[in-house]
């Protein structure tokens, strides 16, 4: 199919910034000569690097953003990730996309949502097929779960794979409606909901992980997580958060045998918990974690991660984004577990991380696993 990874955008927000500048950050490295690079999971894949990747089209809603260039696009408010990069005028043009659920009420005047007629299904997916787009990657806030069901239909018609990096249950489908969809079209389907390169999800993950191995008992938790930017102002609104806080939740009791005793019994609480404007894109969070040890002898781990919230997200995507071209490369067809396992925090199939999902990734890209 080539080795340019074509890419479309479904939300020109903060996370889009971060990706689109990364790309552009690392087109200056030799790759040769440097097999370890500072913030990348992974220098070469198959073959494939980050300069492989270029963006083909974008969509978003926002009056601030339709019509412009993306790499005028991308420093649009309430965009507010820092310009680390200066970019070329990349020749991509943000159309207009839908608006459906994907801004709520409260958040109409910070998007500033265009008026007048939306685009069909049909009209999104010409637009996704003339750019040649080989990956559509879902962007948009928390929540928007019609908004996200139409362009995975309209990727599919499009016949592009589809990576979803938000907690709306597309690849993890309980119905099994969208994998097979996706399986029948002969396009690869990834999700769900991202877990950042070292983000608050894999940190925990981490931590409960190892107090399971060391035969500590874990008996309750928390992730308190606290920022800036639009995702965290999104996310005040409680029923825009309820499949962000299974997904979450889910990513740290899968890795417990008795995850689910925690989550019946009340002992577990993880999620966005703030909007604090000037953090910006600076993420906190606070992690506890009490479990029983030897002789019924208590343990308590507290942790404070800080980190940039939209750069942790791009430094996992890059991978996600090539991983899924070898999907695409190899004709595979529906969900891909070994990618989604290991990049989200809410995948089909749930495995640890080190033990078991990232040795299914690599089996993956070196070709001894199909999916």
């Amino acid at each position: 199919m080539g080795r340019k990874i074509r890419c479309a955008i479904i939300g020109v927000g903060n996370c889009a910034s971060a990706l689109v500048q990364g790309v552009y950050y690392y087109s200056n490295i030799d790759f040769e000569e440097s097999p370890i690079v500072p913030g990348l999971m992974s220098v070469n894949l198959c073959g494939y690097d980050v300069r492989d990747i270029e963006w083909v089209a974008a969509f978003d809603v926002s009056e601030n953003k339709i019509g412009k260039d993306l790499s005028d696009a991308i420093f649009q408010p309430p965009n507010i990730t820092r310009k680390f990069f200066d970019l070329p005028k990349l020749g991509v043009v943000v159309e207009k996309g839908p608006i459906l659920d994907g801004v709520a009420n409260h958040m109409r005047p910070v998007f500033k949502p265009y008026s007048g007629k939306e685009p069909t299904v049909e009209d999104v997916a010409e637009k996704i097929r003339e750019s040649g787009a080989h990956i559509v990657i879902n962007f948009l806030p928390v929540g928007s779960k019609r908004a996200t069901f139409f362009y995975a239909e309209a990727a599919k018609i499009a016949g592009a794979a589809f990576i979803n990096s938000i907690p709306i249950f597309v690849a993890s489908d309980p119905t099994g409606t969208w994998p097979k969809k996706y399986e029948e079209a002969g396009l690869p389907l990834v999700g769900d909901d991202v877990k950042g390169q070292l983000g608050a999800t894999i940190l925990h993950r981490t931590l409960v992980a190892l107090m399971h191995k060391r035969g500590v008992v874990v008996e309750e938790t928390y992730q308190l997580n606290i920022g800036g930017n639009t995702d965290f102002l999104n996310m005040t609104v409680e029923e825009r958060l309820e499949s962000k806080r299974i997904s979450k939740t889910k990513a740290v009791t899968s890795v417990l045998p008795y995850g689910d005793n925690l989550i019946d019994g009340g002992r577990i609480r993880i999620g966005p918990s703030d909007y604090v404007p000037f953090l910006g894109n600076t993420k906190i969070a606070y992690i506890y974690i009490r479990g029983t040890s030897f002789a019924g002898f208590p343990v308590i781990v507290e942790a404070k991660l800080r980190v940039d919230d939209k750069s942790m997200f791009a430094g996992a995507m890059i991978d996600v984004i090539r991983g899924t071209k070898i999907a695409l490369d190899r004709g595979i067809g529906g969900v891909v577990p070994s990618i989604s396992a290991y990049f989200f925090k809410h995948p089909p199939v749930q495995a640890p991380d080190d033990d078991i999902a990232r040795k299914w990734f690599i089996e993956f890209v070196e070709g001894k696993r199909n999916k």
